[in-house]
């Protein structure tokens, strides 16, 4: 009897760690890097160097130059927000926790 009391606990602690694990919310780190491939990477290329043709064509700086490294991430934040030359404005379609999290992952792409 004892064992089978074991395997049932085992058993039913690996149902609620799968649960826990599979209905865990997306990170959202993986969430900008999806919105990232699909707004951004066109022009800033998917490693943030901008060496794409629109990039090249616009004149993107890459987020790894010293310049871009110096930038604030409230800059950044507005940047995403309000658009910059011809850079589109995202204010209307990211919330500010979005734009955060896109700011963070972006600064990843330095490294």
């Amino acid at each position: 009897m004892r064992g089978n009391w074991r395997m049932r606990a085992i058993v039913g602690a690996s149902v609620l760690i799968a649960v826990g694990v599979l209905g865990a919310p997306v990170r959202s780190e993986d969430k900008s890097a999806a919105v990232y491939k699909q707004k951004c990477a066109t022009c800033h290329g998917a490693d943030g160097k901008g060496e794409t043709p629109t990039g090249k064509a616009m004149k993107v700086r890459s987020f790894a130059s010293p310049e871009t490294a110096k930038v604030p991430d409230q800059e950044l934040a507005e940047i995403i927000e309000k658009g910059k030359g011809k850079m589109p404005k995202y204010g209307a379609s990211m919330n500010p926790d979005e734009i955060k999290a896109m700011v963070a992952y972006i600064r990843t792409l330095t490294k």
